[in-house]
């Protein structure tokens, strides 16, 4: 009766350890697989923002709109990487908004070829969930003065007609994401004359 008691402390035993490296080996995996994903977010993060081009998608008399930024939403012309693209320059925006659990970083592109801002969202095959589970976030923008001096970071870019120097993104994903989101700060890829000589004309 001992003999068949302790057999079965022992099978208990087993079960349990092989349940617990179970469990910490799927935590494991998991915090693996949240690790590459935020690197692979800033990855494509900094590929599009830093290639930002000086293109108008909007214009209004003499007034063009080449970039619009503030702390939740930023909209811009870039590329899109080769196999995500269809040839041409694209409008694309991202945009931190409220999701099921904690905020997104949600991010929409659009051919600049016929684009309008008067058309609405974006459709839903241009819509990513590039990463949730948010807690906080903000965009900030650097750039310079008419004067040629470097400007404070702000949450808020006030002219359309230019770009900025530096944009950085900071967030604070949730405990339960069991990840840090390192801090990143993106240069622009174009010159400082070509973005204080003016954007290229809007075409249709």
């Amino acid at each position: 009766m001992l003999a068949i008691l302790l057999l079965g402390l022992l099978i208990a035993g087993a079960y349990s350890g092989i349940t617990a490296a179970r469990h910490s080996m799927k935590s494991g995996e998991a915090l693996i697989e949240r690790v590459d994903k935020v690197r692979t977010v800033q990855e494509f993060l900094r590929r599009q923002v830093s290639r930002i081009l000086p293109f108008p998608y909007a214009q209004e008399g003499t007034k063009v709109e080449i970039f619009q930024g503030n702390g939740k939403f930023m909209r811009f012309v870039a590329p899109m990487p080769g196999y995500l693209s269809r040839g041409g320059a694209y409008v694309q925006t991202l945009e931190l908004t409220s999701g099921n659990d904690g905020m997104q970083l949600v991010f929409t592109s659009t051919l600049l070829n016929g684009f309008s801002k008067d058309k609405g969202k974006a459709s839903e095959e241009s819509t990513v969930v590039l990463l949730d589970r948010i807690e906080e976030g903000t965009f900030r923008y650097r750039g310079l003065n008419q004067q040629g001096d470097l400007m404070n970071w702000g949450e808020s870019w006030k002219d359309p007609s230019t770009t900025p120097l530096l944009v950085s993104l900071d967030l604070r994903l949730m405990n339960g994401a069991q990840v840090q989101w390192p801090e990143m700060t993106i240069p622009l890829m174009m010159d400082v004359g070509a973005r204080r000589s003016g954007p290229v004309g809007l075409s249709r």
